[in-house]
């Protein structure tokens, strides 16, 4: 094999650096051209990630109950109790709260996880570690993914970029004037 015949050969795995626009041109194409597929496919994607987090949960409440010397259903208990939100009416409005408030849970949440992925960490147990991980990188991406997902439909809904406001588009090769009538 000659020099030309492997530039060739690997001429189609160099592929240009796609825009996003075209990767969201793609995925719509492919979306349109199988549904069902596209479906099948997104909700595959959801109920490997509500599995992976619902695991997750059940092995906080497992280390949780571990140092607090209690059972699962206790140490489950004492996290739904710690995280529960209700509906409030207050001055006719109507409020959500809870024991802990909005800028404490987040962060809590990830001490938790990291004192998990920690204790699998130290015991040897390499899998549940990295599945801590991988829910803390979700939790801490999540609302930056959740932002960016909702830009880009509105985006694509309205004419304006998400969080920014909307381009002027003038033409410099127009030139604009004022013209008053004089009175006599």
């Amino acid at each position: 094999m000659n020099l030309a015949s492997a530039v060739t050969l690997c001429d189609p795995l160099v592929a240009p650096i796609y825009r996003s626009t075209q990767i969201l041109r793609l995925l719509l194409k492919a979306v349109i051209a199988r549904p069902r597929l596209a479906i099948a496919f997104a909700l595959l994607i959801l109920v490997a990630l509500a599995g992976t987090m619902t695991y997750t949960g059940f092995l906080v409440v497992g280390v949780l109950a571990d140092y607090l010397g209690t059972g699962r259903v206790v140490a489950g208990l004492i996290l739904g109790g710690l995280f529960a939100r209700f509906p409030w009416i207050r001055n006719g409005k109507l409020r959500i709260v809870g024991l802990l408030p909005k800028p404490v849970r987040r962060p809590l949440i990830i001490g938790i996880l990291a004192l998990c992925a920690l204790h699998f960490g130290w015991q040897g147990d390499a899998a549940p570690a990295l599945l801590m991980v991988f829910a803390m990188a979700f939790l801490l991406a999540y609302p930056w993914l959740r932002r960016a997902v909702f830009d880009r439909i509105t985006a694509s809904v309205f004419k304006f970029e998400g969080g920014r406001p909307p381009r002027k588009q003038t033409d410099d090769f127009v030139i604009e004037g004022e013209f008053r009538e004089k009175k006599e």
